[in-house]
């Protein structure tokens, strides 16, 4: 029983062999590696939501308050631990904003002057098809905003200030699409929560929730890729 059995027995384990062989090389030239690297530029358009408190005392009403929205650009690491799994941090330089407020005692549109804010975002990734040539992922993450440069004036009031740091979520979801050669097309979408006290002599008179939409293109360059 057992010697008719072996020639079966083997004839399966060779099939299945074949199989697995086959697979892998159907995959070979399109796996991607885990532990690989991109470095990716993009170009972002940081989409303002402007959401502030009123401040009576100056007849500031609800959402008055704005910064401007504006084209910036990035550049974000990504590494892989698997090739489904990765995290990514993404850079700019300080950014420049304009604050006016749209309607106040002081009529409107005034320019109350500007500041600067350096986003620096750390991501979790979970890619969907890390193996086809459109990419397509999901992410989850923090933003630490540092402020800084902050040169506000409210003419025949005074000076205003805002919070230093802003630390909230940040959500993510775009593509990768394989250009060939280790090269990526890559589109983006991000919603990070960016929030700020604004304070007059010490004293916080409004809340500001930028909380800004992102959208990016450009490409990246994945090192120990397919």
């Amino acid at each position: 029983m057992r010697r008719k059995l072996k020639p079966v027995a083997l004839a399966i384990m060779a099939a299945l062999t074949g199989t697995g062989l086959a697979h892998g090389q159907d995959q070979g030239p399109d796996q991607m590696h885990s532990q690989a690297f991109e470095v990716r530029v993009r170009g972002v358009y940081l989409d303002m939501q402007n959401h502030s408190d009123a401040y009576p005392l100056l007849a500031i009403p609800a959402n008055a308050i704005r910064v401007n929205s504006k084209w910036i650009p990035e550049v974000d690491l990504e590494y892989f631990f698997t090739p489904h799994w990765s995290s990514e941090l993404v850079l700019t330089y300080p950014q420049s904003q304009t604050v006016t407020a749209e309607h106040s005692a002081l009529g409107g549109p005034t320019i109350l002057g500007t500041f600067k804010q350096l986003p620096p975002t750390l991501l979790a990734k979970y890619d969907f098809l890390p193996n086809d040539r459109l990419q397509p992922y999901v992410g989850l993450g923090v933003n630490l905003t540092i402020i800084s440069d902050v040169h506000l004036l409210v003419p025949t009031v005074g000076t205003l200030q805002l919070d230093k740091t802003s630390v909230g979520p940040a959500a993510q979801a775009g593509f990768d699409y394989a250009l060939g050669s280790n090269w990526y097309f890559n589109g983006d979408f991000k919603w990070v929560m960016i929030r700020s006290g604004v304070k007059y002599r010490g004293v916080e008179i409004s809340q500001v929730h930028l909380d800004p939409f992102l959208f990016g293109l450009g490409v990246g360059y994945r090192f120990n890729g397919p």
